[in-house]
Parts: C-alpha cells; structure tokens; sequence
C-alpha cells in the first residue's frame, strides 16, 4: 500500500489481482471458463448451490415447501465450491449465465425450465405451490416490496460493508465508515418495520422474510464478518426477535445444514438428495463413518 493519492486512469483496465480474498475468481468478463456438466438427481427440482446467505433462502423455501405437505417441491441439492470457480463451470453458466449462486432447474414440466437470481427463485416457487405469498393483494404487495428491498439492501451489506470490513486487502476507513452507516440504516429500517408486525408483510411468514432472514438474522446474531460488536446489532430489539422467532422453524433448521462446507460438522449436508439425509449424511457421521 503506497501513501500516493490514487487517480484513476481516462480508460480502465485489468492488469492485476486486487490481492481479497476472492482474487483467485474475480475478473470482468462473464461465460465460462471450463466445461463441466452438471449432475442431475432423480427429483423434480435440481439445486446447485452453497449455503451462503443467497443459498440458504432457497434450501429454507424448499424445506418449507415440504413442511407443508408439497411432495412435488422435492429436490437434489448439489455443492458448488464458489471459491473453487465451480460457477464458472459451462453447465452452470447455462443455467446462470450471471455466475452466481444459487441456480435451480426445475424438470417437472414438459420441459425443464431454469431460474437464476434468489428472489426470483423464491417467486418461482411461491407462484408454482401458492405457499409463502399473500393472495390477498395489500399484503401480496407488502411482501414483494420488502423481497425487493432485500435485493437492493443487501449488496451493500455484503459486496460494501463485508468485502471492506472482512475481506478486503488492508482497511480502508472512509470505504467501511460509509457503509457501516448504511448497513445501520438498514437494520434501523427493519427494526422499525418489525415493532408493530410479528413478519415483514404483516402477521403472515412469507418469502421477504425467507429473503431477508439469511442477511439480517445472520448478522444481528454476529454470524457473519464478525462484525456483531463493531454494528451494535444487540440495539436492534425488534430484529432480534424475529431472527430467534424465525431460527426456531424446523424447516429453517433443515434449510440452513444443505450445502454448509463450515461450522460444526453436524450442521454441515454437503449435498441433500433425500430428507433422510439429515439423520445420516451430515459430516460428522461420515467423517465417523471414515474413522471407524
């Protein structure tokens, strides 16, 4: 790091790896940049994907799905290793052509059919089954408002406030200053939003909140960036008592363990191609499994 001022240049250009944490898979152009077929399983719905935040609200909507009795919500749930490049792999970029985690193909139709982007996967499935979307058109409303703002909030949470504070190369104060005040202001509008309703659209559990959970309930419980004593997230009384109301869903229990590579090995299903999975095939019984 030099103390010269950075002025940049008339015309861009990528000459280097900026030195973060994900250099290694970060460039600027899009397709693939291997082949590599996906695997399909025997389900109706196939998931590729990582139990990042974005991941989770699938796995979370899926399970919920089942949970309520929709057996055609069944699926396979595939790893992909973002930090390897697997999303740059030419079966995925067909399914995502943006890259990104998750990315689900749906093959209980005539013909398969592929969706891309969390929220529209979310949307997806709560207009396929009916479930986890008001019907009635004041609260239908309020939920799409707050999946939408899900979508535009929290890439300054992740990509701004969790690449400078945690991942960056060296600290930056004026880049994580600017963007710990707007990820307060975010969880200042949550926890607004949740003083007079007990879920984001009302009284009714939707996918806002499956959307929103992965984010927020994550980081006001400290679960990411460790940043939970930097933000003060134990100020946010409202917000904590969602994210506990919601972390107690069995469902959302089972939804946060599908395609989890970190933690404790017994919160950990790399891969989930049937409900029995999360008796047998969590990486601690395997890892036993190997050792005895």
């Amino acid at each position: 790091m030099t103390d010269t001022p950075y002025v940049p240049p008339k015309v861009w250009t990528w000459n280097k790896e900026n030195g973060g944490q994900f250099a290694s898979i970060n460039r600027p152009i899009a397709g693939a940049t291997h082949d590599k077929e996906l695997p399909v399983g025997k389900h109706p719905f196939q998931l590729y994907s990582l139990a990042t935040p974005n991941g989770v609200k699938v796995t979370v909507m899926l399970e919920e799905l089942l949970a309520l009795g929709h057996k055609g919500a069944e699926y396979d749930a595939w790893l992909i290793k973002i930090g390897n490049g697997d999303q740059f792999g030419s079966g995925f970029v067909d399914i995502n052509p943006n890259s990104k985690i998750p990315a689900l193909m749906d093959h209980s139709g005539p013909e398969p059919i592929r969706v891309f982007e969390s929220g529209s996967i979310l949307f997806y499935l709560a207009e396929k089954f009916g479930a986890f979307l008001p019907k009635e058109i004041k609260a239908r409303t309020e939920a799409m408002s707050w999946l939408f703002w899900q979508m535009g909030s929290a890439p300054y949470l992740g990509g701004g406030f969790g690449h400078f504070y945690a991942y960056a190369p060296f600290k930056i104060e004026y880049a994580i200053d600017r963007f710990a005040m707007e990820v307060k202001r975010q969880l200042d509008v949550l926890d607004r939003r949740l003083a007079d309703n007990e879920y984001l659209a009302g009284k009714e559990y939707t996918i806002a909140d499956m959307a929103v959970w992965p984010w927020y309930g994550a980081l006001a419980k400290g679960l990411v960036y460790g940043a939970g004593e930097f933000l003060s997230v134990q100020d946010y009384k409202n917000v904590q008592r969602w994210t506990d109301q919601i972390a107690q869903r069995p469902a959302v229990k089972r939804g946060r363990m599908v395609n989890r590579v970190s933690g404790d090995p017994a919160s950990q299903l790399h891969e989930r191609h049937d409900a029995s999975d999360f008796e047998t095939k969590t990486q601690d019984k395997l890892e036993a499994a190997t050792t005895a």
